[in-house]
């Protein structure tokens, strides 16, 4: 099997310190999104200052910082899909010594009636994507560390929210019958592109990972329904409750 000939173990051939030198030690604290609206309207609403670019063949990611009661706190844009959502994470860290990581975004719900008016705070994430097979070993499910903290977080807040597995796949358009149906059987209430490899990456690495979706479309009824996936999208909520979080996991 082809799982089988991940390596996990020994030593890369490239590192970061070939692109971009030695290492930063710019900010603690770091929030992702995959929402350019959400992006747009941070800069607009904080006085943010570029800090660094993560360089692609494409184009230059560029990673902000703002101040948010007396808290330096830096963010991105991050790609969409699990190879680019971790890949950024990592060379984030490289460029700016970020250590915790907040990452909120969008998901398909499994189950409407689970879902329905809440936050999801993913406890495992099913691993159907390549990346996280480069940092960890084969498994079905990688564990989400620090579901607990987040789960504790919301509670204070006393936002409504739903533990619980969720399914991390890159091929969107292939989220089939058969798969959900699998998925569903094993606890999943949700899917999205990330989290399994974003996770993977994070142990590898040392690095704290809190995470946290909303979820938009729903693919559990006889329908697929999509009018929620827009505002589980871009809404703002997410952002000033990922604040929330960076305020508590950096006291």
């Amino acid at each position: 099997m082809i799982t089988d000939s991940f390596d996990d173990k020994t030593p890369p051939i490239v590192s970061f310190g070939d692109f971009y030198g030695e290492q930063k030690h710019l900010i603690d604290t770091c929030l992702v999104t995959f929402s350019k609206q959400i992006a747009d309207n941070v800069l607009e609403t904080f006085d943010c200052t570029q800090i660094a670019d993560i360089h692609a063949a494409n184009g230059l990611i560029p990673i902000y910082q703002f101040t948010h009661e007396g808290r330096n706190i830096g963010f991105y844009l991050s790609g969409i899909g699990s190879t680019l959502a971790a890949q950024f994470c990592i060379e984030s860290n490289y460029l700016t010594g970020a250590t915790k990581y907040i990452m909120f975004g969008s998901a398909g719900s499994l189950d409407g009636e689970k879902t329905a008016g809440k936050f999801v705070v993913p406890t495992h994430a099913y691993r159907d994507e390549g990346m996280s097979y480069h940092y960890a070993p084969p498994a079905d499910y990688i564990a989400i560390q620090n579901h607990g903290r987040v789960a504790e977080i919301f509670h204070e807040l006393n936002l409504p929210y739903i533990e619980g597995r969720i399914w991390t796949t890159d091929a969107f358009m292939r989220e089939t019958v058969g798969q959900m149906t699998k998925r569903k059987s094993e606890g999943c209430i949700a899917v999205e592109m990330e989290l399994a490899g974003v996770q993977a990456v994070c142990d590898f690495h040392g690095l704290e990972l809190y995470d946290f979706l909303a979820t938009g479309d729903v693919l559990s009824e006889k329908e697929y329904r999509v009018e929620g996936l827009k505002d589980a999208n871009h809404n703002m909520d997410k952002f000033y409750i990922a604040l929330e979080i960076a305020k508590r996991i950096s006291q």
